[in-house]
């Protein structure tokens, strides 16, 4: 064990040491801090799974430190340098641009399952620029159009962010000047971290047992499972040796009552009004739980009501239009989408890449800045995204009450689709976190009522516990079905004030993504 054990509990010591032995199997030794060819082409998975709260985070950012230490290459999926690929390679991934953002936040270099399946095509100058920041080289680049000035700038990004795109970025190119496509991975990496693991679905699995020998999921398991995967994540099909399962609630600075009450829904014989009993007390006793009387419109175009139901969802984004006075043709400067994939021909195959790599990604949250330059296209800020700023072919879908057909107010002939995002279902939240988020109560009492259960456990209690560990610092329980005024109008300027990685984002975007 290295000093990290000094804060770890029992459980993560114990599983600290566990997957020590399956990566000295694999040719890194985290204790003496060595590296060896790994010893066989079989690929060894492990799962790390608990409730929230647990340590996974915790103990996956020690891991990742103690594999850095120890000399293996973290590998991000935005440039890999040739001269590099003799090193073992580490990659840290998360289902989502939001969980990927949650990681990077901790100190983490995470980045999304699409970017490690994908890799970039430079153009062969600036592969120059990439390869001299990436391997600290002596003799300096001479690239058309970039002073040293700008490569200074470059340089001192790069130093400290350790990303390639941000650091061109940062020395006023656009992602189009240096991106020329996306292509499949083709040589295969050796470790890899999956977070939020109980969003995968076995294709993504497999996917990702071709590119790492060695894969370690995180996950938790008392989430909801993928639609697509009968109630069933993927790391409950594996040998029960090789799930480590952390017990232990690591709680933040004090008690958190949102943790509190996470937990307290493993209580079998705890019923809905039980628990609603209980979160008004929290919220009696600690600033961080409240008792809503009414959906907050001011925060739902940054942090969306999570709800069961579609009906619930699609009333709600109805009434957040309707009070901010959208018109029935347009979508407002700042109104929240969700990226519900894309709708390309397969000859298309190389746009649909760039659009997944730029964070066009089913269940992508995104911010509407305005309409693009061409019929239906859309300027948009992609939440958590590393390069937020696109613009593309869109087509925006907005529901109505009782109708079968999404109204549309604009539309490409083909592109990334998308439906309103004030409200969001509850399965489509999970991984993402956001600081306050409102739980529609309603909804849950509704699924109470009707009795249904998911993987042995009751589904309003799996619902309830994702819907309130979305929220990393105020849980806004709302019994009412109510909804404030807006206090002003949808905002955008906080999301053009761009930092030094997006400057050259500022300028008009290309729009030729289709």
């Amino acid at each position: 064990m290295t000093s990290s054990a000094l804060i770890f509990s029992d459980d993560q010591a114990a599983a600290f040491d566990r997957v020590a032995d399956v990566l000295r199997s694999a040719g890194v030794d985290l204790n003496d801090q060595l590296l060896t060819p790994p010893k066989g082409a079989a690929t060894s998975v492990m799962a790390v799974t608990g409730k929230a709260g647990s340590g996974k985070t915790l103990l996956l950012a020690e891991l990742y430190k103690a594999l850095q230490s120890a000399g293996v290459e973290v590998v991000s999926g935005d440039y890999e340098s040739r001269k590099r690929r003799d090193k073992r390679s580490l990659a840290i991934l998360a289902p989502t641009n939001k969980a990927a953002s949650v990681l990077r936040l901790r100190g983490v270099p995470a980045t999304t399952i699409h970017r490690i399946l994908y890799t970039p095509v430079y153009d062969p100058q600036y592969e120059q620029l990439a390869e001299w920041l990436a391997t600290g080289g002596d003799d300096r680049p001479e690239i058309e159009g970039l002073s040293d000035i700008a490569l200074d700038r470059a340089v001192a990004f790069y130093a400290s962010n350790k990303s390639i795109p941000g650091a061109l970025a940062a020395a006023g190119l656009r992602g189009s000047d240096f991106i020329t496509g996306w292509k499949r991975r083709e040589e295969p990496l050796d470790i890899g971290f999956v977070d939020e693991s109980s969003m995968l679905d076995d294709k993504q699995f497999e996917d990702l047992k071709e590119i790492f020998p060695t894969l370690l999921l995180f996950g938790d398991p008392a989430q909801l499972a993928p639609v697509n995967q009968s109630g069933t994540m993927v790391f409950e099909k594996l040998p029960s040796n090789r799930v480590l399962e952390l017990s232990r609630i690591h709680r933040q600075d004090a008690d958190n009552p949102i943790l509190d009450l996470a937990h307290a829904l493993g209580d079998p014989d705890l019923s809905f009004e039980q628990f609603e009993n209980m979160v008004e007390q929290a919220a009696a006793r600690d600033d961080r739980v409240i008792w809503g009387q009414r959906v907050e419109v001011d925060l739902m175009a940054r942090s969306p009501v999570l709800v069961w139901r579609n009906a619930t969802r699609i009333r709600l984004i109805n009434a957040f239009r309707r009070v901010h006075g959208a018109p029935e043709d347009a979508l407002l400067e700042g109104e929240p989408l969700i990226c519900d994939g894309l709708e390309l021909p397969l000859k298309h195959r190389k746009k649909r890449l760039d659009l997944e790599a730029r964070g066009l990604i089913k269940g992508a949250q995104v911010i509407f800045l305005g309409e693009g330059r061409k019929p239906g296209f859309s300027r948009l800020h992609v939440m958590s995204a590393e390069d937020p700023q696109v613009s593309a072919a869109s087509i925006v879908k907005i529901e109505k009450p009782d109708e079968e057909e999404p109204f549309i107010p604009f539309a490409a002939r083909m592109g990334a689709t998308f439906l309103h995002g004030a409200a969001v279902t509850i399965h489509k939240a999970q991984g993402s976190q956001w600081d306050t988020v409102q739980v529609f109560a309603p909804d849950l009492y509704a699924a109470a009522r009707m009795g249904r259960s998911e993987a042995g456990q009751p589904l309003w209690k799996r619902l309830a516990y994702v819907a309130i560990t979305r929220a990393q610092e105020r849980l806004i329980w709302v019994v009412r079905n109510r909804l404030s005024m807006p206090t002003g109008p949808l905002i955008v300027d906080d999301l053009r004030a761009l930092p030094a990685a997006h400057l050259s984002l500022a300028q008009p975007p290309s729009e030729e993504v289709l």
